[in-house]
C-alpha cells in the first residue's frame, strides 16, 4: 500500500488534493465560480507554498465574505488573505477572458 506524500506544491491537476480544491472552489454563487475556478486552473500551480496555503484557507470561508472581498467592497482583516484576494482579482482583470465568450 502506498501513501500519497505529495505536498501542495507537487499537486497535479488529477491528484485527489487538486480535485478537492476544485470542488471547494465551486461555490454557491456563480460570480465566485467565475473568479475562483479559472484562478485555480491557471495560477494556483505558480503560487508559492505560502500563497497556496492562503488559497486553501480562503476557500474554507463563507461565500458572502469571499464575495465582499473579491468585489472590493471591503478588505480582509488578515493581510495574508488580502494578498491572495488581490492575486485572484488581478487574474480576473488581466487574465485570459476567452472562457467568458458567449456568457
Amino acid at each position: 500500500m502506498t501513501t500519497n506524500s505529495a505536498t501542495p506544491a507537487q499537486e497535479t491537476p488529477h491528484s485527489p488534493e487538486r480535485k478537492r480544491l476544485y470542488w471547494h472552489s465551486r461555490r454557491g454563487m456563480w460570480e465566485l465560480d467565475l473568479l475562483l475556478i479559472p484562478f485555480l486552473e491557471k495560477c494556483y500551480d505558480q503560487l508559492s507554498e505560502d500563497l497556496q496555503a492562503d488559497y486553501r484557507r480562503l476557500i474554507t470561508l463563507e461565500d458572502q465574505d469571499l464575495f465582499t472581498w473579491l468585489m472590493r467592497r471591503e478588505k480582509t482583516q488578515d493581510p495574508s488573505l488580502q494578498t491572495i484576494v488581490n492575486h485572484i482579482i488581478e487574474h480576473a482583470e488581466n487574465g485570459d477572458r476567452s472562457q467568458f465568450k458567449g456568457l
